[in-house]
């Protein structure tokens, strides 16, 4: 139904939301069934969204954007009151709490990045040693061949 100039549009429909957030209908539709965000439905069994939505997608996009997986953004959601909306002091505080473990991934990307020329894995094309997982070919000792790739039981 049109909206008369001026009305403020309460709750948006899937299209919209997927054009005013960039997201996907067919993504909206994965985070609705993984309880990422909710909708309404009208007697006609459209989906309607409250337009506070708008914000918890910006929140889910900008989590998936810093590497945190739907489990971590499920979670820090659910940890919100009455299922709010994320404010600011939100992000702060779940930021910090999310802080440790995306400093040691870069930490770990970090190391991948600068020993990588040396690494074509781990003693499986019998190189003497793999900076990466076997730093001064500790294995060696162990026996030959690709050590960290086989089951030890």
């Amino acid at each position: 139904m049109p909206q008369a100039p001026g009305t403020i549009h309460r709750e948006l429909s899937i299209g919209e939301l997927s054009e005013r957030s960039g997201v996907s209908a067919s993504a909206l539709h994965f985070y609705e069934r993984n309880g990422l965000i909710s909708a309404d439905r009208t007697p006609g069994n459209q989906r309607r969204y409250a337009r506070e939505t708008l914000r918890r997608v910006a929140f889910i996009k900008t989590s998936q954007r810093v590497g945190l997986p739907l489990k971590d953004i499920r979670e820090a959601l659910d940890s919100l009151p009455n299922g709010r909306t994320p404010t600011k002091r939100d992000w702060t505080r779940l930021s910090l709490r999310w802080r440790k473990e995306l400093d040691e991934r870069i930490a770990a990307l970090q190391h991948l990045r600068d020993d990588l020329d040396g690494c074509i894995g781990c003693g499986c094309l019998s190189l003497k040693s793999c900076t990466l997982q076997n730093p001064s070919d500790e294995l060696g000792a162990t026996g030959a061949g690709a050590l960290r790739w086989t089951d030890p039981n």
